[in-house]
């Protein structure tokens, strides 16, 4: 990758707070963590690794405190190798609780309501969710999020186990307001780096407004908050909320993260015990 390429970027909001994780893979080979507080406007960088993090296999607790990610560490000296799902406090990755997988080729895992799990890798940990695996279905943390299937997306094959042979195309109405918000996967990436897919996946938003639809090419994330605002990341590596009106879009927060490079900080004394 050129080191002055933007970075992939990918957002997952709490359900239950004004709190975004915001993942970000570059330079070739770092991944990165930020808190998002859609409250005051700030955003937090977090730790940084030496590896890959699967943002789409990875999940925020619904109150913004808790991280389950699934990461690839080629090389790792721990018990759980170099592929595995660690439980961290955002935007920090120090495993409060982790265990190996069989490899990339896995599913991760998101937090559910209720005390506990009831699959083999999952102790009973001191946090207020159960652990489960993420299905196994195009876009499965955005239809954790309120997003549905449009009409118009094709249909599941029931031999696809891993939903991947189709272009699925979702939408989320604008909260409060009339407006509707379409992600839709274009197909897997072979130059990553230059369509800035994530986990490899491709995809392209929309909004319709007033009966027109109108595509958002420069954004690689897109999501509605509370508010009816949209909070996007764009494919210049920046993270900004859009405040949609009559007169057109306002841009009320802009953070640019293109620019990071690797600051491999421990983590502070909070972020490493429940």
């Amino acid at each position: 990758m050129n080191r002055n390429a933007a970075p992939r970027l990918y957002c997952i909001p709490a359900t239950k707070a004004p709190v975004v994780a915001v993942f970000r893979r570059g330079p070739t080979n770092w991944s990165t963590v930020g808190r998002w507080n859609l409250r005051n406007g700030r955003h937090d960088h977090g730790a940084w690794l030496n590896g890959r993090i699967f943002p789409r296999r990875s999940d925020l607790s619904p109150d913004g405190q808790f991280l389950c990610y699934f990461a690839h560490k080629p090389g790792a000296r721990w018990a759980h190798a170099g592929a595995y799902v660690a439980v961290s406090k955002l935007p920090w990755l120090s495993a409060l609780h982790a265990f190996g997988t069989c490899g990339t080729r896995s599913r991760g895992y998101c937090f559910a309501d209720g005390p506990h799990g009831d699959e083999p890798e999952q102790a009973d940990l001191p946090i207020p969710y159960r652990m489960r695996s993420i299905p196994l279905a195009r876009f499965a943390n955005e239809k954790r999020r309120g997003w549905v299937e449009a009409r118009d997306s094709p249909p599941r094959d029931p031999s696809d186990t891993w939903d991947e042979r189709r272009d699925a195309r979702l939408r989320k109405a604008q909260p409060g307001g009339e407006r509707v918000l379409y992600v839709e996967s274009t197909g897997r990436a072979g130059g990553e780096w230059a369509q800035q897919a994530v986990d490899g996946l491709r995809v392209v938003y929309a909004l319709q407004d007033a009966g027109a639809v109108e595509l958002l090419p420069r954004l690689q994330r897109a999501d509605w908050d509370r508010e009816g605002r949209l909070l996007v990341a764009t494919r210049k590596g920046r993270l900004q909320v859009w405040q949609i009106g009559s007169d057109g879009m306002t841009t009320m927060f802009d953070h640019d993260l293109s620019a990071l490079e690797p600051d491999c900080r421990p983590a502070p004394s909070w972020a490493q015990r429940w």
